[in-house]
Formats: structure tokens, sequence, C-alpha cells
């Protein structure tokens, strides 16, 4: 490919645009009229909410924490691509700690560079002791001492704090020149951050995981020398069994490996990033016949929370009904017993014949070097996936009108020029995807179908 096709993240956000405005948002052509869930309804309780206090950290915690990876955007004045809303952030804050939530966790690298500013403006306008303040060492790229101390402390002017409550090394899992190793111990980052601790600039120091399992002992295995004050998994019922299908460890081996060392566990990702929440109709019916009140996202948040040695469950709240329903959850919990874990287990065995793709929309694989909206396609074949819409077999009665809705949400779902075609195979994509996709492949394997679909050559698996 020559030179002049690839391009920098300022093209990249000009190309974007308004388009870029929370690619869930705009997912909505394969959705079947009335199947929508419409999520537990009722008043948000203000003084109900669930905190756990464990003996090796003693602070006081919401059982709901605020994860800032989501925050709403909105196209910049200036014309160059997207920014953060300021003032809805401020209401989500505003509205989140009225109703007792008070663990808020960010990062340098999230919504392209902005959530610290933006969480550090909303949260700057209370006492500091109102809340607890999570971020990360994200420097996978360069892991040049410097550098990297040089992100540190960006993190603290852009925050406005004089410490972290809890600061974690972000996104371990891989291995070489990605690894713990790499990254924290060969350029003595680990010690400079222990120093921290000592100095009592750093509160609790941790980490966050992706990846597969001997990485996972390997930095456990440190825990005597360092002391790890806690850990952030990914943690929910279908991947408590189930995520070494997805090249990731399984949750409920993590969980208990740091439960015998009386680590405490933080949780991310209890939806999948939305997926369990936008699940398949029948699977969406079983829930609600055994709780007709409650969400689907509500049964996800009950399982993470009903383990004794979480902390707190982060949720990207991005809408005010996100959160609203988040904190009816926990407010307070009503913990799972062992039948209605079974329950949950069993439907996650049941999803695993439902051919998604583990996207969970981070959107670490942007921006794509050419322009590829990469969330935006393969988000957008997961729901025609779950609502039953996707095109099976030409031989189907259904076919016509299937293949129809399917090429037609697409076109309006990702912009032509952003489209799965576009694909080169550099696999920059594939370096930072925590789920461990072949994104080029699905992108390949997407286009065919497509192209089948336009073609009228489709015949079925």
């Amino acid at each position: 490919m020559k030179k002049d096709n690839y391009i920098n993240r300022r093209e990249f956000l000009k190309i974007t645009g308004a388009t870029a405005l929370t690619t869930s948002a705009a997912l909505t052509g394969c959705a079947p009229t009335g199947q929508a869930d419409p999520g537990a309804l009722g008043p948000v309780p203000t003084d109900k909410m669930t905190y756990r206090t464990l003996p090796s950290l003693r602070d006081t915690v919401s059982l709901l924490g605020y994860g800032c990876m989501r925050w709403p955007t909105m196209p910049n004045p200036n014309g160059q691509g997207m920014i953060i809303n300021q003032e809805v952030v401020n209401e989500l804050v505003d509205y989140a700690i009225a109703h007792g939530v008070n663990y808020f966790d960010t990062a340098p690298v999230y919504v392209m560079g902005q959530s610290e500013r933006a969480t550090g403006i909303a949260l700057s306008r209370y006492p500091r002791e109102k809340y607890f303040i999570a971020t990360k060492m994200s420097n996978p790229a360069n892991p040049d001492f410097n550098a990297s101390v040089d992100m540190y402390r960006k993190s603290m002017e852009q925050l406005q704090v004089d410490y972290f409550d809890y600061y974690l090394l972000h996104n371990l899992g891989s291995v070489g020149n990605r690894g713990y190793d790499y990254r924290f111990l060969n350029n003595g980052l680990l010690d400079f951050l222990l120093k921290e601790r000592e100095a009592g600039r750093i509160r609790h120091l941790g980490w966050s995981f992706h990846g597969i399992v001997e990485q996972f002992d390997r930095v456990l295995s440190d825990h005597e020398r360092v002391h790890w004050d806690f850990v952030q998994i990914q943690m929910n019922y279908s991947d408590w069994e189930n995520a070494a299908t997805g090249r990731n460890v399984n949750a409920d081996y993590m969980y208990k490996e740091l439960s015998k060392r009386n680590i405490p566990v933080v949780v991310m990702e209890p939806l999948l990033g939305g997926r369990l929440s936008n699940l398949p109709v029948h699977i969406v019916s079983l829930l609600k016949a055994q709780n007709p009140g409650g969400s689907a996202a509500s049964w996800a948040f009950r399982f993470a929370g009903s383990f004794d040695n979480v902390l707190t469950v982060l949720s990207g709240m991005t809408y005010m009904e996100h959160l609203q329903d988040n904190i009816r959850t926990y407010s307070p919990l009503v913990a799972l017993d062992d039948s209605q874990k079974q329950f949950l287990y069993d439907t996650a065995e049941l999803m695993l014949q439902y051919p998604t793709i583990p996207c969970n929309d981070c959107m670490y694989c942007m921006p794509c070097p050419y322009g590829i909206d990469i969330p935006g396609i393969l988000l957008h074949y997961n729901k025609c996936v779950n609502d039953g819409n996707l095109p099976k077999s030409s031989n189907n009665p259904d076919y016509r009108k299937a293949r129809r809705a399917y090429l037609v949400s697409y076109e309006r779902t990702v912009e032509k020029i952003r489209q799965a075609d576009h694909c080169t195979g550099c696999k920059k994509c594939n370096e930072e995807c925590p789920q461990k996709i072949d994104i080029p492949t699905e992108l390949r394997k997407l286009n065919r179908f497509i192209e089948q679909l336009k073609q009228e050559t489709f015949v079925g698996a």
C-alpha cells in the first residue's frame, strides 16, 4: 500500500466527524420493532447504595463504580472530530455522586485522550474526600522511563489532584515487548511507582489485566515482593468459565487466585462492552421470565456484585438511563443465590451458540490508520445476530427481507469510506485489542459476506 493512503490521527478525526458520536447509538438498522429492553422502571433511590469496605483497603467504596472510558461526545465546534461533552459529563457525575457513587476510573488513553481532563473538571467541583479516583499508566507503545513518568505527572495535573487513590499498571497480559517485564520492570518504572506509594502520592497500587494465563500468573507471582493492593479483571457470567474461548483467562480462575491472597478485585466489563445487555431476543425472554421487572443488564451487575471479594464494579455509563438502571440494581444489591448463578452459567453456554465477535467497543483499536470504523462494523454484525436478523440461507423464505435489511443498515451505520473492504491487513489493530480478536481476519470474513449479499451469490453456512 502506498504511503499516501496512510492517514494520521488528525486526518482520522476530520474523516470521522459527527459519525463517530457513540457508535452503539447508531446501530438501529437491524433492531426489530418492539424488541428493545426498557430496563428496570421505578424510583432511583438516593440513600440505599451498597458499599464495600474490604479489610486490606479500609476505604468505603460504592459497589457501583463509574468507568470513564465512554464519556458522551459531541462534534468539535472547530470541525476537528469529536470532543467530550463536558456539560453532560458534569450532569452524570453530579447525579452519580448524589446517588452514592464515589469511585471513578479513567486512563490517559480513554476517549481519544480526553477522559482524564473531563473527569478532573467534573470531580474538582467536589471536596477531595468525596470521591476515589483511579487512573493508569498506559504506556505499552513507549515504555521509556521519562516518558512514562511524564504520563504519570500529567495524569495528576489533568485530574487536578495531588495523590491517586488507586493507580494501575494498565492492560497487562501480553508477552515480549508488550509485557509486564518490558514495560515496568526492566526500565525501573515499578520501583518508581513503589516509591510514589511510599510517599503517599499513590494510596493503592494495582494492575488491570487482559491476556494469557501465563502473564497473569507472572504478575501475581510478584505479590509477596510488591504487595499488590488490588487487581482489576474482566469478570462477568459469560467470561466466568468461557473466556478462554476468546483467548483470555477465565474469570473464575483469576477471582479465586486473587481471593486466596486476599487481594481485592475491581471488576471491569461486567456487560462485556454492552454484549450482555444486547442479547438475542429469546435469551432476554429467559431472563425476563426469571425477573420480569429487571433489565438484562441488571442480571450481569448482580452477578458481578455477588462475590464478597469484589470492591467495586465499573460501568461505562454514557447515558443517564444506564446510570439510573445500575443505581437501582445496587441500591441495595440483591445478591444472587447459587441457583441463580447456575442459571446465568447455563445462559452463557447458550450464548456460545450465537456467532458474535467478542468486540467490547473499547476503541483501543482506533484510529485505524486507513480510516476503517472497526467497532462500527463488528458491532453492527453482532446486533444483527442478536436480533435474529442475519441472513442465514438463500433458501430461507425470509432471506430477501433479511438481506436487504442487513445491507441497508450497514450502509447507514458505517460510512462508505470506512467500511471493511478498505482493510489492508496491516494488523496494527491486533496489537491493541484486549480481547485478542484477529481483526483483519474478521473484517475479511464480513467483507466477503457483504459482497456475496450484494452480488446475490450467498448460499448460506
